[in-house]
């Protein structure tokens, strides 16, 4: 049977790191459970419509993006998943050509973002994507991480803090047919 489940358990380990009075909550995944899965699978949907079903969780990928050498953060409403940001220290990708163009790998100080998504309905709405960043970018600040990286569509990084940089530009990021920025933020 754990072959079947592919050693996920039942219920979702968890540490909250910020809650409000108002149901909402973000939270580190510290072991990704079968009850969350179902949420976690409709706010991929949203990754998808950008990237591709490439960007889809799946019971069969979602230990790629939740386990021990990740960072999961989700924000969580009444009880329910609405979206989740996923750090990864930047000397994972050591292997991956985009990695080398930043000065900092191999320094262990960076945090790349892998994946920050929210429900669509919750976007641009009670400030709950600025809350989960700000909670993500502090705690990377606490554990002493000096820089976030990440890739975006260009110019998105802009709208950062003033002191991003725009390390690379890629003119067609994995076969999407639009540029792509490497941004480097400082905390």
């Amino acid at each position: 049977m754990e072959q079947l489940t592919l050693g996920i358990i039942e219920k979702s380990k968890v540490k909250v790191i910020a809650s409000s009075a108002f149901n909402f909550r973000i939270e580190l995944v510290e072991k990704i459970g079968k009850d969350d899965m179902p949420d976690l699978v409709e706010v991929s949907e949203e990754m998808a419509k950008i990237f591709g079903k490439q960007a889809l969780l799946t019971r069969s990928n979602i230990k790629k993006y939740f386990n021990e050498h990740t960072l999961p953060f989700v924000a969580r409403e009444k009880g329910h998943i609405i979206g989740y940001i996923i750090g990864v220290p930047l000397e994972h990708f050591k292997n991956e050509s985009w990695s080398h163009f930043d000065v900092n790998l191999g320094k262990k100080n960076t945090l790349y973002t892998y994946a920050f998504v929210l429900k669509e309905k919750y976007r641009k709405k009670g400030g709950y994507a600025k809350t989960l960043k700000r909670i993500f970018i502090n705690w990377a600040r606490k554990q002493g991480y000096r820089y976030i990286t990440g890739h975006t569509q260009q110019g998105v990084a802009s709208h950062f803090s003033q002191k991003t940089e725009i390390v690379k530009v890629f003119l067609d990021w994995y076969g999407l047919g639009v540029p792509f920025e490497y941004y480097r933020r400082p905390l």
